[in-house]
This record gives C-alpha cells, sequence and structure tokens, in this order.
C-alpha cells in the first residue's frame, strides 16, 4: 500500500548540475503599450550546446524587486494588505509555444505550454536538445500607466544546478522597458465607415 503524503517526486529531484550554452535568438515585447491593449512578449531560446538542457526555465518579473507574479510590482504603501499590484494581465492559457507554421494569431486556440511552476514568476518548458529552440509566447494586457522594466532570466532547471550560460559563461538574461499610456488612441473613421486607430 502506497504511503499518502510526500510521496510525489519533486520537479527538480534528479536534476543534473552543469552548466548549458543558450542563446536569446529573439526577445520581443512592445515598448510603447496602452491600457487595455493586449500585447505579446515573445522570447526565442535555442540549446546552443551539445547535451540536452534538463528542463528550460524562465523567469519573469516586474520591476526592481520580485513580486508574487511575473506581471506584478510591489508597492510601498503601508497598510496594504497585498503589496502585489498588478502592470499587466497574463491571458489564461499563456505563456504558450508558437511552433512552427503557427501563426500568433491563431495562439488564443492553441494548447498551453503547460509551464506553470511553484514558483509564481517562473516557467519549465521541458527538456531541450541540442539545437533545438522554442518561441514562448506571453500575452498580457496591461492594466497600469508608467514606465515599466520587466527582466527575464533563462536557467537549465528548476534546481538552479543545470545553469543556462552564454558563450562567455555569463548568466541568460535580459530587459525591456515599456510606457504604458493612459491616453485613449487617436481614432478616425475611414471613407469606408471602418474605425482606425492611430498608432
Amino acid at each position: 500500500m502506497a504511503a499518502c503524503g510526500g510521496g510525489e517526486e519533486r520537479q527538480d529531484e534528479n536534476e543534473p548540475a552543469g552548466e548549458y550554452p543558450v542563446e536569446v535568438s529573439s526577445a520581443k515585447f512592445p515598448a510603447r503599450q496602452r491600457l487595455a491593449e493586449t500585447g505579446d512578449l515573445v522570447l526565442e531560446v535555442e540549446n546552443a550546446g551539445d547535451e540536452t538542457i534538463p528542463d528550460l526555465a524562465i523567469t519573469i518579473y516586474t520591476g526592481d524587486e520580485k513580486a508574487n507574479g511575473s506581471f506584478n510590482v510591489r508597492s510601498e504603501q503601508e497598510g496594504l494588505a497585498d503589496p502585489n499590484r498588478p502592470v499587466w494581465i497574463l491571458e489564461n492559457g499563456y505563456p504558450k509555444v508558437l511552433e512552427e507554421g503557427l501563426d500568433r494569431s491563431e495562439l488564443d486556440d492553441a494548447p498551453t505550454a503547460g509551464a506553470e511552476t511553484a514558483a509564481t514568476d517562473t516557467y519549465a518548458f521541458g527538456p531541450l536538445a541540442p539545437g533545438e529552440s522554442i518561441a514562448a509566447v506571453w500575452r498580457v494586457t496591461p492594466v497600469d500607466g508608467g514606465t515599466f522594466t520587466v527582466h527575464y532570466e533563462v536557467g537549465g532547471g528548476l534546481d538552479g544546478k543545470a545553469k543556462a550560460v552564454t558563450a562567455d559563461g555569463s548568466p541568460v538574461m535580459g530587459e525591456f522597458v515599456a510606457t504604458i499610456s493612459t491616453k485613449p488612441p487617436q481614432t478616425r473613421v475611414t471613407d469606408s465607415g471602418e474605425v482606425e486607430i492611430a498608432r
């Protein structure tokens, strides 16, 4: 009879130690955004080494201090029951992996990447073989105005023993600076009666 409690294997229990060369071949997030207009954060990550990455993990956080959730910031205001304030709302089912031949406009109907982990700001995408890459997409909607810095860090696993590194052995990380406008968009009606939003 199996014992109850504590019988589940941890995600990182068999994680091998080592350094795994990784290249971020594309990193995109709109620098200028507007409230309630949905946009995509896209990271394309390639295994540049000759060994399989045990569990490609990507951590995303907003601001200088990690909050509870990738797209939240911590408020310094005293007396708050929850100091975590959302800047973007992550769409249901995201992140997703943009498979070859799939258009980003079709992603809403695609299955989730199943990348959730116990950490609220880290997503695990599973093993990545040498030479293979994935394009991970986070679809978000801004709910707060201002200028914010979104950071990303790439790892080879969840335990920290498998490390993703650049060609020179440095940690794999980067950032985006995004300004969210609270002004309503300028619109005009075309001769055909369609409403156009000025970009």
